[in-house]
C-alpha cells in the first residue's frame, strides 16, 4: 500500500525569514511614524492569514495587498515597490539544516510530496534550496484554494490519486494546517512546533521542535 508523507513548505521546510526583510525595508519610515516593530510585524502577519481566507488570488498578490493594509493600518508611506521586494524575497529562502537529510531519510520508505500556500514558480526556487526530489508538489495556485480550506487538501489527495488514510502530513502552521488536518480522515499528524507554541487537546497529532527525529518517528 502507497504511503505519503505531506509537507507544508514555509516554515516547516523552508525557513521564511519574512520579518527581517520587512523590518530592513521599512525601518526609516517605521522610525519615523514611531511605530512598534513588533507590533507591525504581528499585524502583517494576521493580513496574510486574513487574505487567503478570502476567494483566491495569486499569493504574490496577497503580500502586496496584506503589506499595503498592515502599513496603512499603521500609517506608514506604501509603495508599489515596497510589496515588490517582499515578493523579490521568498524564493531565495533555504531549507532549516536538518530538513534536506531528514526528507532523503524518508524518501527510502515513502513518497513525500508539498502542499503549500503558494504559486508555482515562486516555490520552485526553494525546492531547488532544499536540494531533495519531492514525488509530488502541489500549490495554492493549483488547487485555487488556501489552506486551512479544506478544497487545498482534497485537491491534493485527489491528484496524488491517495486515500487520506495513507497521508501523514507535517506543519507548523497550527491554523493553516494542524486544525484542519484534524478532520480530513488523515493517518498521522505532526506539529513541527519550532516556535514552542501552546498546543491543545482537542487535536491529535505528533509534536516535534524540528525535524531531526521525524524519520524515526515514521519508522526510516
Amino acid at each position: 500500500m502507497r504511503e505519503i508523507v505531506t509537507f507544508d513548505a514555509y516554515g516547516t521546510l523552508v525557513d521564511f525569514r519574512l520579518n527581517a526583510p520587512t523590518e530592513e525595508l521599512l525601518r526609516d519610515r517605521i522610525a519615523e511614524v514611531g511605530v512598534d516593530t513588533q507590533e507591525f510585524l504581528s499585524t502583517f502577519n494576521v493580513m496574510r492569514f486574513q487574505a487567503v481566507l478570502e476567494d483566491y488570488r495569486p499569493y504574490d498578490e496577497v503580500l502586496r495587498s496584506s503589506m499595503e493594509k498592515a502599513m496603512r493600518r499603521h500609517g506608514l508611506r506604501y509603495q508599489d515597490s515596497d510589496g515588490d521586494a517582499i515578493v523579490a524575497q521568498i524564493p531565495t529562502f533555504g531549507p532549516f539544516p536538518e530538513v534536506p537529510d531528514a526528507l532523503r531519510r524518508l524518501k527510502s520508505r515513502y513518497e513525500i510530496a508539498i502542499i503549500s500556500n503558494t504559486q508555482d514558480h515562486l516555490i520552485k526556487k526553494n525546492i531547488e534550496l532544499i536540494g531533495v526530489e519531492f514525488d509530488h508538489v502541489i500549490t495554492a495556485e493549483q488547487a485555487r484554494a488556501y489552506k486551512p480550506d479544506r478544497q487545498t487538501f482534497e485537491y491534493a489527495y485527489k491528484t496524488m490519486d491517495i486515500d487520506p488514510a495513507q497521508v501523514v502530513h507535517v506543519a507548523q502552521g497550527w491554523e493553516y494546517d494542524i486544525i484542519p488536518a484534524g478532520d480530513l480522515g488523515l493517518k498521522r499528524v505532526v506539529w513541527i512546533n519550532r516556535n514552542g507554541l501552546p498546543g491543545s487537546p482537542a487535536y491529535q497529532y505528533d509534536e516535534l521542535s524540528d525535524m531531526t527525529e521525524l524519520p524515526e518517528l515514521l519508522g526510516c
